[in-house]
C-alpha cells in the first residue's frame, strides 16, 4: 500500500494521508499473483510453508511504502528461491484416483447378498395432430433409469437397437439383409440425440455403439436421448364438433393402436368447452365422465384399455346467449395416459454384467427390464 510508515512495520494496511485506492487494490492484486507465481495457490498453510519467501519478495516490491518492482520475470532473476507447492485436498484425491483406478461415482467395498439390477426404460410421447389425423409436430423424450444393488466394482455392458448398429449388423450379415421379415424385426430406431451419465465410456460407445460403464450404487439416470422418426402413437383421438345456435355436439373416438396383449392405464381425454356453457349432458361407453366449470372442460378418464379397443364419448352443450360475435376457437383437446410399451422403438438387446475381482456375471444377477410410456404434450385439434 502507498504512504506506508517505517513505524507501522505490520500493518501495511494503515496510511497517513489519502493515497490512490486504485493503486492500493492493483498493488494487492499483483502481490497475489507475485506469490501465485512462486508457489502456486495462496493459502494459509501456503503462506506458513514459504514465509522466508514471501518476507523476500515484500522487501523487494516495496521500499518505505512505496511500490516498486512487482513483475515475476524480473524478481525471479534475483530471488531465486524456489517456493514449496501445497497439495489441496482435490489434487490428492485426484492423484488417488489416477494411481489407484478408484472411481468418485462408487466407493469400494459394496456388498450385497445378491445381486440386482433394474432397468426402467421411461418415454414421453408428445404430439400435436390436426382434426383429419396428420400429424404435425412429434417427438420423444425418453430416460434410461437404472438402479443397481451389485456388490464390488462390477462391469456393465448395455446394448439397444439404435439404428447405426442395427444396420452395420445388417451390412456384416449374409443372406438376411434382403429379408423384409428379418428388417421388420430387427428395425432400428434414429437417435437424435442424447446424453449420458459420467460413468459411461464415450469411446466404446463411438466405436461399437455399445454402452461401458461401472455403475453407481443405488437409482441413477444412464442416458437421456430424443427421437422424431417412426413413432408408434398409442391413441387416435377423432373429434367430430357440431354446432347450431345455442347448442353444441361434440363426440370423441378414442381409438388403442397398441398390441392387444396390452394394457393402458391411467387414461384421462380432457375435451375443452366455451365459456358460455350452461350445462352438458354427457354419455360414454367406457370410463366415466364429468364437466368441470372451473376448468371449461369436459374430463374423461378410463382406469385401463387393452390394445386395438375403441371407446366413444358424445358431449352435449348448452350455450348461454352471448353477445360477443367473436367464434369459439376451439382449443385442442389433451389427453394423458400410460403405456408398457416404448412409443419410440426402443428396445434393450442386453444387458451384461461382470465383475472379475468377485467372480460373478450377469448370469448370476438378477435382472429386471420394463418398459413405460406416458404422454407428453399429446394434443388433437378438434
Amino acid at each position: 500500500s502507498s504512504g506506508i510508515n517505517a513505524e507501522w512495520p505490520l500493518r501495511p494496511g494503515v496510511t497517513r494521508q489519502n493515497v490512490n485506492a486504485a493503486m492500493v487494490f492493483e498493488m494487492l492484486h499483483q502481490t497475489l499473483a507475485l506469490m501465485t507465481s512462486y508457489f502456486g495457490k495462496v493459502s494459509e498453510e501456503a503462506i506458513k510453508n514459504n514465509f522466508v519467501l514471501i518476507y523476500e519478495l515484500l522487501d523487494e516490491i516495496l521500499d518505505f511504502g512505496y511500490p516498486q518492482k512487482t513483475d515475476s520475470g524480473i524478481l525471479k532473476t534475483f530471488i531465486t528461491q524456489q517456493g514449496i507447492k501445497t497439495t489441496t485436498v482435490e489434487e490428492q484425491t485426484k492423484i488417488t484416483n489416477q494411481v489407484t483406478g478408484q472411481i468418485g461415482w462408487r466407493r469400494d467395498g459394496i456388498k450385497y447378498r445378491r445381486n440386482e439390477l433394474f432397468l426402467d426404460v421411461l418415454e414421453n410421447v408428445n404430439l400435436l395432430m390436426n382434426a383429419q389425423g396428420k400429424v404435425l409436430s412429434a417427438h420423444v423424450s425418453g430416460r434410461v433409469v437404472m438402479r443397481s444393488y451389485l456388490s464390488g466394482m462390477p462391469e456393465c455392458k448395455f446394448g439397444m437397437n439404435d439404428k447405426v448398429m442395427v444396420d452395420n449388423k445388417d451390412k456384416e450379415s449374409t443372406g438376411l439383409k434382403d429379408d423384409a421379415a428379418y428388417k421388420k424385426r430387427n428395425q432400428g430406431i434414429a437417435i437424435d440425440d442424447c446424453t449420458f451419465h459420467q460413468c459411461v465410456k464415450l469411446s466404446k460407445f463411438e466405436t461399437e455403439r455399445s454402452i461401458s460403464f461401472i455403475p453407481p450404487d443405488g437409482e441413477f439416470e444412464l442416458m437421456r436421448y430424443r427421437t422424431t422418426k417412426d413413432i408408434s402413437f398409442p391413441f387416435r383421438i377423432i373429434p367430430l364438433v357440431r354446432e347450431a345456435g345455442n347448442k353444441m355436439e361434440i363426440k370423441v373416438v378414442l381409438k388403442s393402436n397398441y398390441r392387444a396383449a396390452l394394457l393402458g392405464q391411467k387414461i384421462e381425454v380432457r375435451i375443452p368447452t366455451p365459456s358460455t356453457t350452461s350445462g352438458v349432458n354427457l354419455l360414454c361407453n367406457k370410463g366415466r365422465s364429468k364437466y368441470k366449470s372451473s376448468d371449461n372442460a369436459v374430463v374423461w378418464r378410463i382406469k385401463r384399455m387393452a390394445g386395438l379397443k375403441e371407446a366413444q364419448l358424445t358431449a352435449e352443450i348448452e350455450l348461454l346467449p352471448s353477445t360477443e360475435n367473436k367464434k369459439w376457437q376451439r382449443p385442442p383437446i389433451s389427453m394423458n395416459f400410460e403405456v408398457a410399451f416404448a412409443p419410440s422403438g426402443l428396445m434393450v438387446r442386453y444387458l451384461k454384467v461382470f465383475e472379475p475381482k468377485l467372480g460373478y456375471s450377469d448370469k448370476s444377477t438378477t435382472r429386471f427390464i420394463r418398459y413405460i410410456g406416458r404422454a407428453g404434450l399429446y394434443e388433437v385439434r378438434a
